[in-house]
């Protein structure tokens, strides 16, 4: 029996094409009213995964549901509680805003005064009632993902489902997305994002799930998946040293020290992990100082989606 306010799960799925596992028994649960932020790179199943969640393809086993509707069982009922932004989603020409929502309110049998009203209300949300006698193959970027997203919430889905809704836009247009998105899920909504924007995912996203060849790497609560005992992870932390000078000589001194991992310099900057006490910071930054290293700063900081990121996945492809 699913949770009934698990809004989202993946139980033991998988898709195959041909040899290739695009999801190898991926299985997870997304509460509603959450934001969930689904990593990984490209190629990792995150689109299939999205796709089959959409009732746009079928599992090679297992099942997806949707406010506890199989998407393999129920289709027309998962249908009708979401809404799906795909990566790239075309507009019609000679169609102006209103009209493209109408048809889209139409096909999913609003009538009359409730169509009307889910137009409007669609348009205002988005901020494209100023622009609703506008064609839609005229809109820039940001105005068509808007459009995209009203497209995807017409007929008030519980669940929505944005596969790199914010790729090309520029800052402003992401930032308003960003707060558009934290809306709905104070509305009670619950979406599931993915991006390769994992900054943009850090801040608008309550849990996360990292997923390569398929496989799910790691899921959590955003701010447990960043802390250093998460399980995904072992207890290191990220240091940052500014040099004065040639950085190239200090990273290889670095490398050569088995306590340090994937040291990366840019520009003046060297970061790495460390899995040291302070005890052991303070003894390497003393060495480095006897090596005659000019240290112009030396410090640890909180690991980033990106360093998770970095860690938990290899960069594999398939």
């Amino acid at each position: 029996m699913i949770d009934s306010n698990t809004m989202i799960e993946f139980r033991g799925l998988f898709r195959h094409f041909g040899q290739t596992k695009a999801v190898d028994g991926v299985s997870f649960g997304v509460e509603r009213g959450t934001v969930f932020g689904f990593i990984g790179p490209n190629g990792a199943g995150k689109t299939t995964s999205m796709r089959i969640l959409a009732t746009l393809d079928q599992p090679t086993a297992g099942d997806a549901f949707v406010d506890g509707f199989s998407v393999v069982e129920d289709p027309d009922r998962v249908r009708h509680r979401l809404g799906f932004m795909p990566d790239y989603t075309g507009t019609y020409p000679n169609v102006n805003v209103r009209e493209y929502l109408d048809f889209f309110a139409r096909a999913y049998h609003l009538r009359g005064a409730k169509r009307e009203r889910a137009v409007e209300e669609v348009m205002d949300f988005t901020g494209l009632d100023v622009l609703a006698d506008k064609p839609t193959d005229g809109l820039s970027k940001g105005m068509r993902q808007r459009l995209c997203l009203g497209r995807a919430l017409i007929h008030d889905p519980t669940v929505l489902v944005l596969d790199e809704p914010a790729a090309g836009l520029d800052p402003r247009a992401r930032i308003e997305l960003r707060e558009m998105i934290r809306d709905l899920a104070a509305k009670g909504k619950t979406v599931l994002i993915s991006s390769h924007i994992l900054t943009e995912l850090s801040e608008v996203c309550d849990t996360v799930g990292i997923i390569e060849q398929g496989r799910l790497l790691a899921v959590g609560a955003v701010d447990a998946i960043q802390h250093p005992r998460h399980k995904a992870r072992q207890a290191k932390k990220v240091m940052e040293i500014r040099l004065i000078g040639d950085t190239q000589a200090a990273a290889e001194w670095l490398a050569a020290n088995a306590q340090i991992e994937k040291p990366q310099t840019d520009g003046q900057k060297i970061s790495f992990l460390f899995d040291g006490d302070r005890q052991q910071q303070a003894d390497l930054l003393r060495a480095m100082i006897m090596a005659d290293f000019q240290v112009e700063s030396f410090g640890s900081r909180r690991q980033s989606l990106e360093d998770v990121f970095m860690q938990v996945t290899e960069g594999l492809v398939q």
